[in-house]
């Protein structure tokens, strides 16, 4: 007995790219096209209707981007792998990927049977990320200080984030576009962050992080 085909969505705005993207697929024995979109509502519309096994993510995309897409995907159906492609392989597209929950993240110059590869990795569970972006991702690592995880074991994850971003001299709305968060949420972040380590403000936590390692590596 043949083994179930994987449902793919593919969510790419351009004619071309998407063209290329229906052919692989229609050319893959083991893979079936169950949808496509053109735009994130789209994207989320689909994914929530067809209930792919995978979907093939563009970030830049018109109405909703990729990124609020695959969050809004991953909320109601957290069993979608989600492989982004696309052409931007700069820290924070990748990141903001990785926080919104894609499985995989690779650039539309990979080859076909790179393509494949990836569809039938993320669709089995694992992660996965092209040659490029894995190099980046293990450069950003490496240049974060090991303190940054343990230096406050008080904060959550995503409080130390921020406080490595506050060391680094970033505003609430910068580090809100950074993390694709709103800038309330940062204030609210802060604001914990500050009761915590029972600092009076921003200069004295500054100094508390800097201390202990942090903000001294920036990531772009």
């Amino acid at each position: 007995m043949n083994a179930p085909r994987i449902q793919v969505l593919v969510a790419e705005d351009s004619n071309a790219f998407r063209d290329g993207l229906r052919d692989l697929l229609k050319a893959t024995s083991d893979m079936s096209l169950v949808g496509e979109a053109i735009n994130g509502l789209e994207a989320v519309e689909q994914a929530k209707r067809a209930q792919p096994d995978v979907i093939l993510m563009d970030l830049h995309m018109p109405s909703l981007n990729g990124i609020e897409a695959t969050r809004q995907i991953l909320h109601t159906s957290p069993h979608i792998a989600i492989l982004v492609l696309t052409m931007y392989d700069d820290d924070e597209s990748v990141f903001a990927a990785m926080r919104a929950g894609a499985r995989g993240y690779l650039l539309k110059g990979a080859l076909k049977n790179e393509i494949q590869r990836a569809i039938r990795s993320v669709a089995s569970g694992d992660a996965i990320f092209g040659p490029g972006v894995a190099q980046r991702m293990a450069t950003y690592f490496a240049q974060m200080p090991a303190a940054a995880a343990s230096a406050f074991p008080e904060l959550t994850e995503r409080e130390q984030e921020i406080l490595q971003l506050i060391a680094q001299h970033h505003t609430n709305q910068e580090i809100a576009q950074k993390l694709q968060i709103s800038p309330k949420t940062v204030r609210n972040h802060v604001s914990n962050i500050f009761a915590k380590l029972q600092v009076a403000g921003r200069s004295e936590a500054i100094l508390r992080a800097r201390d202990a390692g942090l903000g001294r590596a920036n990531p772009k």
